[in-house]
């Protein structure tokens, strides 16, 4: 096989790995999506019942959960906790904002 077949070979394996690392991408997204207009609801629920933006019990509970997840999936329990902490932060955020907003 020559180096050109190979090269050829090689592009075309990773044009492959790109289009489906896209195709995940935009999944990610859209359940991203999905899960922020579910927390929205939760976080106007919680400031029309008087009930504290952040829970951390909930949030305890929710790390453990995914960094087994993690472990299990072969993903790193560490990293895991780290993208949820971010997306945590931001919920906790948004539902500050929806208090402030009296519950809208």
């Amino acid at each position: 096989m020559s180096d050109q077949q190979t090269t050829d070979q090689a592009t075309a394996e990773l044009g492959r790995l790109r289009a489906s690392i896209d195709n995940l991408d935009a999944a990610l997204v859209h359940l991203l999506a999905e899960r922020f207009k579910c927390t929205q609801e939760v976080g106007r629920l919680k400031a029309r019942s008087g009930m504290p933006p952040a829970d951390p019990a909930r949030e305890a509970f929710q790390i453990e959960r995914l960094r087994t997840l993690a472990h299990d999936s072969g993903l790193d329990p560490t990293f895991a906790e780290t993208v949820l902490n971010l997306i945590i932060s931001e919920v906790i955020r948004n539902h500050e904002k929806i208090k402030q907003a009296g519950g809208s």
